[in-house]
Parts: structure tokens; C-alpha cells; sequence
């Protein structure tokens, strides 16, 4: 009855997704039998009684493993299980999640197999992670090895990371490594006088220098991780016998974003009585380039029945143009015309351009034709300026705008700079990392405060009782600079303090009496670490009880985390070094680097449950398919850009070296050509499926560099019906 695994086959809205949990409920109604699971039988065909589950719940039993190809689609996928299963427990996970969680779980098998000292692992992020691993390297690093690869220092150590992470989800041994650079850039070292530029391979004594010292340290990366999961953990039988026990039956959805090793693990699964049901996207592929393997994935369907889905739930545009589209990109001599559905904003210059998508968004809401959730706009690279001034444009009209994952430095948050000037204001030794412009933004962003307008349904507003000039005026006469320890003085100091006015002299002095509180208490040694700092910074000047906009809640959360995690990396490796450098030196390294504009990884995902925010979603093309959104009109951005060709594709150093297909065999110009048109057909498809009823293609002439811009997707906007001015009655 349950012999067969299933194969679901379908493109992007198909409808994938509800029939993988259609058929895990069709089988637990034929009686998958959960009360067996953990006794090493094949499934059995009982009906299990709902006493029974929740009892086998209560035991922490997961029956069921649930993969998703990442944290948000986590979510959402869980809360549809719960909402068909509302009293069954399944365990939720994303490939990297899972090996992370495993590897944890059995550290002590490791321990035992490789010899390890006996301590808790920890992982690392990826900040901490560069900068340890900087540190570690520096020999070679001072030797000028970055110089003779032809790149950074910072893009070296970034490339030596990758190249353990890919070898690691691929399944390659670390020793393989360096062959294998040198198979796939084979001409690096022939086209160059000096033999020694651009050298690709890396010394394997990096690598293996590197993953010493984290297993020595107890210190968890994720290409660590993945190389203690394939290498050692998954072929050990002891694992093998828990694993075999505890899974009987696999979900997993999007596989095509999944790494080789993960396909292993389905493989073992399958192999020793488990069932499973995967959904697979032939046009998806979103994170081919960064460690997923599709088509090593796809072995998979020889073991299952492969089921194919040709109809979309919800009509999109792909329906009736989606090969039109794709073929018109193909061949630019194809003549034809695009529906109304299809339509195109062309401007000379890009400021022109942002200002005239963003004024067909706002007369679209305000004409009610359509919500704000209900529109997306989506770019091939999403820059600083144009996302800044979209977001002011619709904001300032009352269109709320949602960023997707805004990949930026924390330091780029004026209230994250500002509370690092703070912890160099409280701890001592750290004044070369202060100067009057820091202090100024420092006094304007904690002397926010909440106003209330008094009218129903109306928002907060924030406001600051010390403005740019008063915060100049005080930083230049009151701050007193100092190597060990710079202060605030008393706002008397400046002779003219009457100048400042009462609000801003009452929150002047506020801070400083906070300062110097924390300064004493950290003197007596009764504040644990900078963190507490932090929050009580975040409680006492910035949340304000309740009310805090999404961005600035994200970065401190993203603050909140990193400092953590840094902190517990930091302790973990006083006790194992006995290091005598003073806490302050860490504290110095840590605002410096956030300063140095390393982006950090993204907080914890959240949701409001039952609620789905009211804005305009602004992403670009990676982030977007990530997401896996659907929307009713989409605005390209940036359409006639020749980054449509690579759009989306977040490429890791080497990634096309580790694809099982094409194992260690050189990358071509032709493979590169023929990579990026099959990447724009998907990239097409998948989009257009994610489109009720309207697309905009926005061009301009010109991109920000003034270049002329004759990108791939030129023949559609030429094509399309084009918008000569929101004045004119377009929506009405």
C-alpha cells in the first residue's frame, strides 16, 4: 500500500506544493501507521487513532521529516500542514538546517570517530567566520597571495569559504580540492607571463589549517557542517541505525534547490523502507550556482512514480504568453505584438524612470484598481538609489513599500552606528573609534521620541528632540575627545548652552546620566557583556514601548543576533586559548567590523500571523523567486539591462566545478553563453507564472553610469503597448 514514493512534476504555480500535502494526507488516511516508527519495521496499514498521535507527539517522536528549500518557505509550508493537520507533529527543516541540527545532535559520535575534544559545538556565522578565518590565513595573506590571484584580501579569504562550503554540499573531499581548480581553470596560469598570477588554486594547507581549527575549537561553519554530515555522520552505521528508526516517511518540496548530499540522505531513506513525496521545478533552479545540484537531485524520480502537473490553480500570464515571450527573447526578428496585459514605461534617463513607475504605482492604489500586496516590483540588481527612492516616493504618498531581504551592511542604519558610538562611549580604550560626527548622529537618534497625533487609527510618528545643528553645536563643545576614555561633558560646558532650548537640553542630559550609569556599572563589573548594553540602549532610546518601522526593527534584531553570537564565539575561545587580551580589544573588533561594512546574515525569519502587510514588495530577481510570491501586477524594473542575462544568478566562486554532471570540467565562454540563455528562459517562465493580470516593463535609455542599455529583453519592451504619462487615463 505504501511501496511507492511519489514524484511530483510541474512548473512554477502548478499547484506542487498542495499536492505534496494532498498525498501525505491521503496516506496517513490510509493508516500510515506512526505508532511502528522507531521499530526498524516496514510500514504498516493500521489506522492510528488520534489518542495515539498525540501521545506519540508527546514522546518528541518525529515521524515525518518535512524538507523546504529555505526558512521562509519553511514557514509557510508548516503552517499548511497544521492547517490540514491540525493535531499530527511533523518536524519542519531546510537541508542545511537539518545537517546542522544532525551533526549537533550527534557531536558526540564525531567525537569519538575523529578524535575531537570533548566540548559543545557552536556555530559560526558568517561575519565571524570571515574574520576568524582572516586571522587564521594571515601568513599567507601578508605573503601576498591575494595579490597574486588578482584579487582583495577580503574576496580571497570570501572565495576560500565558498570553495569549502560547495565542496562540502557537493559531497568532494576537502584533499580534492586544489586538483580541482586547477582542472577547471586550466588557462589562469597559461595566459600570463608570470606564472605565479592569477593563480586559482589555493594551497590545500589553507583548507586543511582552516578545518582543523574549527573542529578543534568546536566551531561550526556551514561547509563544515556539511562535510561532517556526508563524510563522517551519514555513513556511520550507528547514525544509519538511529536514522532508519526515526523517519519512515519524507516530504520534501522544491528539491531543484537542493544540494547533492541532500539527495544522498533521500537516497539512504528510500533505500531502508522510508516512503517519500518530492515536488521538483524544472524552471525553478533559483540557487543552481549556490551549492544546489538539481539534476544530481533528479536521479531521485528512477525510484519514485512520477507524476506530472500541467495545470495553474490561478491563471497567470504564462498561460497565454509565456512561449511567446521566451521565443520572442530567442529570436529577436520574430515580429508580433503583446496583449494590453503587457505594457512598458520608457524613459531617457533612470531617475526619471523610478519617479514615473512609482507615479503609475500610486495612481493604480489610488484608483483602487488594485492593493498594494498586490503589486511587486522586481529588478535584476537592485541598487542603494533605486530602492531609496522608491521607498520615499510611495512612501510620502502613504504606500507602504516592503523590502525583501535587503542584503545591506548593518553600518548602513543610522541607529546601528549610533549604538556602537554609544558601546565606545561606555567601555573604556576604545576612543580612536569616536569623532564628533558620530557623536552628533549619536545625540540625534536617541533623542527620538513618540508623538501621538490624537486621532483615531492614526500612526505614531517619531520625532527628534535634538536636530542636526544643536547635535553639531553639542558634539563640538561638550564632547570631549579622549584616546582611553572620551566623554560627554555637562551641557554648561558650552557657554551658549541657553541656545539649545529645553527639549533638547532635557534629552542631552538624559543621556549623558544613562552613560555615565552604564560606565559605573561596567566598572564594577556587573554588566556580563556589550550585549546587555545594547538592549538596554534599545529599551531605555529606541523602542519606545511599542512602536518601531519594519526596517529598523530587522536591524537591530540582525544587531541583536550578530552581537550575541559573537560574544558566545568570544567567551568559547577565552576559555579554550586562556587568552590574556583585555574584553575591551573585542569590543574594538567587533564595531569595526560592522563598521567595515561586512553584511551580516539576516535575523531569524518572523511572521504576523493572520495578518499580511499592506505594501508594495520590492525585490530583485533572486530574492523574489526565493520567495516563491505570486502577485497580480509586476513592474520589471530595469528591463532593457543586460543583467536580465545573469539576473538572479548569485553565483559562488567555482560553482559550476561541483555539478555531478559535469564534475572538475573546465567552465567556457560557450557554457557560460549557453548557461546564461537557459538561465533567462527560466528565469521568464517563472516570473510570468508569478503574474495575474498585468506586467509593466520599465526602461530607460540610459542606466546609471549614463551607458546606453541594449539588454536581451529589448525586442518585449519594444513590443509593448507603452504608458505615455500617468496623467492620462490609464487606470480610470
Amino acid at each position: 500500500m505504501f511501496s511507492e514514493s511519489l514524484w511530483i512534476l510541474g512548473s512554477s504555480r502548478s499547484g506542487k506544493t498542495a499536492r505534496l500535502i494532498e498525498q501525505f494526507c491521503h496516506w496517513l488516511e490510509l493508516g500510515f501507521d506512526l505508532a511502528n516508527v522507531g521499530a526498524g519495521d516496514s510500514l504498516a496499514g493500521e489506522r492510528v487513532s488520534l489518542r495515539k498521535r498525540r501521545l506519540i507527539a508527546k514522546q518528541g517522536v518525529p515521524a515525518v521529516l518535512v524538507f523546504a528549500a529555505n526558512g521562509d518557505n519553511r514557514i509557510e509550508l508548516t503552517d499548511r500542514i497544521a492547517a490540514a493537520k491540525p493535531n499530527l507533529a511533523v518536524q519542519t527543516t531546510t537541508p542545511l538546517a537539518f545537517f546542522e541540527n544532525e551533526v549537533t545532535l550527534f557531536w558526540p559520535l564525531l567525537i569519538q570517530q575523529l578524535n575531537l575534544p570533548a566540548q559543545f559545538p557552536l556555530r559560526l556565522r558568517p561575519e565571524a567566520e570571515q574574520e576568524f578565518a582572516t586571522q587564521l590565513w594571515r601568513p599567507e595573506l601578508d605573503q601576498g597571495i591575494a595579490v597574486k590571484m588578482g584579487v582583495n584580501e577580503y574576496r580571497l579569504v570570501r572565495r576560500a569559504l565558498d570553495l569549502l562550503l560547495l565542496a562540502g554540499l557537493s559531497g568532494t573531499p576537502i584533499e580534492d580540492l586544489p586538483k580541482i581548480l586547477e582542472q577547471g581553470f586550466p588557462n589562469e596560469q597559461e595566459n600570463d607571463d608570470s606564472p605565479a598570477t592569477n593563480r586559482v588554486t589555493i594551497p590545500l594547507e589553507m583548507f586543511l589549517r582552516w578545518r582543523d581549527w574549527c573542529w578543534q575549537k568546536g566551531l561550526l561553519t556551514y561547509g563544515i557542517i556539511a562535510e561532517l554530515y556526508w563524510r563522517y555522520l551519514l555513513p556511520n552505521q550507528t547514525y544509519q541505525q538511529h536514522l532508519k528508526r526515526r523517519y519512515r516517511l519524507v516530504l520534501a518540496d522544491d528539491v531543484d534547490d537542493y544540494p547533492a548530499i541532500a539527495g544522498d540522505l533521500f537516497e539512504f531513506l528510500l533505500s531502508n523502507g522510508a516512503i517519500g513525496a518530492f515536488t521538483f521545478n524544472p524552471e525553478g533552479r533559483v540557487r543552481l550556482g549556490l551549492g544546489a545540484d538539481p539534476d544530481y537531485i533528479a536521479n531521485l524520480a528512477s525510484r519514485c512514480r512520477v507524476e506530472r502537473l500541467t495545470n495553474r490553480p490561478v491563471e497567470s500570464l504564462a498561460d497565454n504568453w509565456g512561449m511567446t515571450l521566451v521565443e520572442a527573447v530567442s529570436d529577436p526578428m520574430l515580429m508580433f505584438s503583446l496583449p494590453e496585459e503587457i505594457k512598458s514605461i520608457q524613459t531617457t534617463s533612470r531617475s526619471q524612470l523610478l519617479r514615473q513607475t512609482a507615479e503609475v504605482i500610486i495612481d493604480a492604489v489610488n484608483s483602487g484598481k488594485v492593493k498594494p500586496q498586490e503589486i511587486a516590483v522586481i529588478a535584476p540588481g537592485l541598487d542603494a538609489i533605486a530602492r531609496y527612492t522608491l521607498i520615499e516616493i510611495l512612501s510620502s504618498k502613504g504606500v507602504d513599500v516592503e523590502s525583501l531581504n535587503d542584503q545591506r551592511a548593518l553600518a548602513s542604519s543610522p541607529i546601528i552606528r549610533a549604538l556602537l558610538t554609544l558601546l565606545a562611549l561606555v567601555y573604556p580604550g576604545l576612543g580612536r573609534l569616536v569623532d564628533k560626527n558620530a557623536i552628533a548622529e549619536m545625540l540625534i537618534v536617541l533623542s527620538a521620541r513618540q508623538v501621538f497625533s490624537g486621532e483615531p487609527n492614526s500612526q505614531t510618528k517619531i520625532e527628534y528632540s535634538i536636530d542636526p545643528v544643536r547635535a553639531g553645536l553639542l558634539a563640538d563643545y561638550c564632547y570631549k575627545p579622549d584616546i582611553e576614555l572620551p566623554e560627554l561633558l555637562p551641557v554648561k560646558t558650552f557657554a551658549r548652552w541657553d541656545r539649545l532650548g529645553y527639549r533638547a537640553t532635557q534629552a542631552y542630559l538624559e543621556i549623558v546620566q544613562w552613560l555615565s550609569e552604564q560606565r559605573s556599572q561596567q566598572e564594577q563589573h556587573l554588566i556580563p557583556n556589550p550585549v546587555y548594553v545594547l538592549d538596554r540602549a534599545i529599551q531605555r532610546f529606541l523602542w519606545h514601548g511599542s512602536y518601531l518601522p519594519y526596517d529598523q526593527l530587522s536591524a537591530l534584531r540582525e544587531l541583536i543576533e550578530t552581537a550575541q553570537q559573537y560574544w558566545e564565539v568570544d567567551a568559547r575561545m577565552r576559555k579554550i586559548e586562556t587568552s590574556n587580551a583585555l574584553p575591551n580589544t573585542t569590543i574594538g573588533r567587533f564595531i569595526q567590523l560592522l563598521r567595515g561594512g561586512t553584511i551580516t546574515a539576516n535575523p531569524y525569519p518572523i511572521r504576523l500571523f493572520g495578518i499580511t502587510k499592506q505594501a508594495v514588495t520590492l525585490a530583485n530577481i533572486f530574492q523574489y523567486r526565493s520567495s516563491r510570491r505570486f502577485h497580480k501586477w509586476q513592474f520589471w524594473l530595469d528591463a532593457g539591462s543586460p543583467l536580465w542575462l545573469s539576473g538572479g544568478a548569485a553565483n559562488l566562486f567555482g560553482a559550476q566545478l561541483f555539478l555531478q554532471n559535469r564534475f572538475g570540467q573546465p567552465w567556457t565562454t560557450e557554457d557560460e553563453n549557453r548557461e546564461g540563455e537557459a538561465r533567462l528562459r527560466r528565469i521568464l517562465k517563472d516570473l510570468l507564472s508569478r503574474t495575474g493580470e498585468r506586467l509593466y516593463l520599465c526602461h530607460s535609455d540610459l542606466a546609471v553610469n549614463g551607458q546606453e542599455q541594449n539588454g536581451p529583453l529589448v525586442t518585449l519592451i519594444n513590443a509593448a503597448v507603452p504608458v505615455l504619462a500617468v496623467q492620462s487615463n490609464e487606470f480610470r
